[in-house]
């Protein structure tokens, strides 16, 4: 929806005082008048404006000017309070009052600018008394900061609609959102499982809530041979059958099928044989392989908890700063690469190299500051104090964006 230009306000009147300031606090009072608040919605000052749209006390006609408003900040704010008067409004209330916020909020959801749809995405993601139509709408949105959260949280998305999402996805991390839901019905998971996304496939075998059946689960183990990230998070989906569990051993590393002959979901048969698989594993191995395997298998299941702490909107730079503190380089190396949205892969081989530059570069590409890269550096390149590099002036990145951004292509390439 293109925004129209706020109409010309009309010629002096009494009602409406010269004064920006003293206009600024009628819109935002609810006891001014409907009519007047109508006038104040197309004043030239966009203060005024923006003091109206947040104005619960103003009329649905006043709302509809300020949906074709010239500047995207006053629709934001009006998307907001719309969407935040959801959840407050009674039963005497819904039926008129919700009606027209949520007519006022399909319009708005046709807004060209991603902010306004986003804000209103973000408000009414988990609310049960929106508008079908309205979550449908936000969750076919192109935008994965729009859909995102009404895919991953909304009650009102049916299984048919998530079905049908999937058959036509508005992004490429359509899938990875739905698999992250409280529940995912048995037909959503295959339909997730039967694609080629692997990273969705992986979130999926990580949501315990995420009902996969058995033939589902098998399908997923036969290919899964050439998916190492899928391993850890299928050792623990909450049920495995015998037939599951000995075709995960033929894969698996060691560390994992000792996991695995911990469960206790496992007849004992099973559990013997998963153990004298291990067994027959580890006299093959060197123990630099054992201990290189213990490494990939202590990466992968943190990036199972790295990616619930992300789920959860825990994914901070204290976070990575605390674990950096702790010298656990298995949790680092997890949350940079959740962070980063990168394969774990690239950061220990800066770790391999101790590659300084592509360590830091990957901390910028993942939104931390420099306070990070320089504890990642020591804790992780076992870089001296005296070849740090340091943060800039105002705690700036000591490269360039460019040379960043060479650094990680590097560490991408084939090895």
């Amino acid at each position: 929806m293109s925004a129209i230009a706020p109409a010309q306000a009309p010629g002096p009147d009494p009602a409406i005082p010269a004064d920006e300031a003293t206009r600024v606090r009628l819109g935002a009072s609810r006891g001014t008048p409907g009519a007047v608040l109508q006038r104040l919605a197309r004043d030239p000052s966009i203060t005024v404006r923006a003091a109206v749209a947040l104005n619960p006390a103003t009329p649905p006609e006043a709302d509809h000017l300020l949906i074709g408003d010239d500047d995207e900040r006053v629709r934001v704010l009006l998307a907001r309070k719309l969407a935040t008067s959801m959840p407050s409004l009674d039963d005497a209330q819904q039926e008129q009052l919700s009606a027209q916020a949520c007519q006022t909020l399909l319009l708005l959801v046709a807004d060209e600018a991603v902010r306004v749809r986003a804000t209103i995405a973000e408000m009414v993601k988990d609310l049960p008394n929106v508008s079908p139509d309205l979550a449908r709408r936000l969750a076919a949105d192109p935008a994965i900061l729009v859909s995102a959260p009404i895919l991953r949280f909304s009650p009102l998305l049916e299984t048919s609609d998530l079905l049908a999402l999937l058959a036509d996805p508005p992004h490429s991390a359509t899938a990875s959102a739905i698999a992250r839901r409280a529940f995912v019905a048995p037909e959503v998971a295959e339909a997730i499982a039967a694609s080629t996304d692997n990273a969705a496939i992986q979130i999926l075998l990580e949501n315990p809530q995420a009902q996969i059946r058995e033939a589902t689960l098998d399908a997923l183990i036969s290919r899964a041979s050439a998916q190492p990230r899928w391993h850890a998070p299928l050792v623990h989906r909450p049920t495995l059958t015998p037939k599951a569990a000995h075709a995960l051993a033929e894969i698996i590393a060691a560390d994992l099928i000792e996991e695995l002959s911990r469960r206790a979901d496992l007849p004992p048969d099973t559990i013997a044989a998963l153990r004298q698989r291990l067994t027959t594993q580890l006299r093959g191995k060197t123990p630099e392989a054992a201990q290189q395997t213990r490494a990939t298998a202590e990466i992968e299941a943190a990036i199972g908890w790295a990616r619930q702490i992300e789920a959860a909107g825990g994914l901070t730079e204290d976070v990575i700063l605390k674990a950096a503190h702790e010298g656990n380089a298995p949790r680092c190396i997890a949350l940079l690469a959740v962070a980063a949205d990168v394969p774990a892969a690239l950061i220990t081989r800066a770790c391999r190299l101790r590659h300084p530059k592509g360590l830091v570069s990957l901390v910028w590409k993942a939104g931390f500051s420099m306070r990070v890269a320089q504890s990642l550096q020591t804790l992780l390149c076992q870089v001296s104090p005296a070849a740090l590099l340091r943060e800039g002036p105002g705690g700036s990145f000591p490269l360039g964006s460019d040379e960043m951004r060479w650094q990680i292509e590097f560490l991408g390439r084939p090895q």
